[in-house]
């Protein structure tokens, strides 16, 4: 079996991890807690690929995703990392 980059796809957005130090002021923006951010399995294949080149990505990691769009731009996201 092939190991393929899903991150290199066209329809997948670009996730980054973000740093410990930013956590705090997006949660403040957000008005939210990491329990209510929408989340992301550790399983999935883009944590696997992001953890390839950055090494382990522990639960309760934020991941900005950044989604291009024609009429908005580029759009912000955040997951958190669960067990999974």
């Amino acid at each position: 079996m092939t190991d393929i980059n899903v991150l290199v796809h066209h329809l997948v957005p670009e996730h980054q991890i973000v740093k410990k130090e930013e956590e705090e002021n997006i949660l403040k923006s957000l008005k939210a807690s990491k329990d209510e951010l929408p989340k992301i399995r550790k399983s999935d294949p883009v944590i696997k690929i992001l953890e390839s080149a950055y090494g382990s990505i522990e639960e309760g990691t934020l991941i900005r995703i950044l989604r291009e769009s024609k009429t908005a731009g580029v759009s912000i996201a955040y997951r958190v990392v669960v067990r999974g």
